[in-house]
């Protein structure tokens, strides 16, 4: 088994990339979809958030309200950090076991939008980060997403500096052409993953 951690600045292209892989062959594990799994109505994490934050949090639904919880711990560090204590461990929990029950000679690819951030590199065989300059990245963010121009800039500086991601990139798959030739790119990458899951590990 090899495993994969992929990586990338919002708009990079990351879900493109990692979409793919999956076509390729790749087993995904998404880590932003696992986190929204282990506080859906009925589990443990979402009672856990609850006695955390209180039933405000809650939607009409029962479900959790995601906007209101952001604004209460985005702007607490204190309470971004219990929030975390509560939700990465689960997340953890879950990405094992899916990995575990992945064929032994899978190319497991972990899709976690802050790897850099969490100093999570060494968890995996290798880094693949998705890298596109940030005028394309902005470009992307307003034209395709709706955002505007002020809201996606925060986002992109609410995440790891570029030079940041590629210091702890195994593979760099420069995004800034067309999908084309990014489905050329991924397919060579992909070659190489294959490659490499198939030598002995030490």
């Amino acid at each position: 088994m090899l495993k994969v951690g992929l990586t990338g600045g919002i708009g990079a292209g990351k879900s493109e990339v990692s979409r793919l892989l999956v076509e390729h062959g790749a087993v995904l594990i998404d880590a932003d979809r696992i986190a929204r799994e282990v506080v859906a109505p009925g589990t443990p994490g979402l009672a856990a958030v609850v006695d955390a934050f209180g039933e405000d949090v809650l939607a009409a639904d029962g479900s959790l309200d995601r906007p209101k919880l952001g604004s209460i711990v985005f702007a607490d560090p204190q309470k971004l950090a219990v929030l975390n204590s509560i939700v990465h461990p689960l997340v953890g929990t879950r990405s094992r076991a899916l990995e575990d029950a992945a064929p032994k000679d899978a190319v497991v690819v972990h899709d976690v939008p802050l790897l850099a951030e969490n100093g999570l590199a060494a968890l995996y065989d290798l880094v693949i980060v998705v890298d596109a300059r940030p005028e394309t990245q902005l470009d992307r963010l307003v034209r395709l997403r709706g955002m505007t121009e002020e809201d996606a800039r925060a986002r992109m500086t609410a995440q790891a500096p570029r030079d940041k991601r590629l210091v702890i990139a195994d593979i760099v798959i420069d995004n800034d052409v067309p999908l084309e030739e990014l489905e050329r790119r991924v397919r060579d990458v992909w070659a190489d993953l294959v490659r490499r899951a198939r030598q002995p590990q030490e």
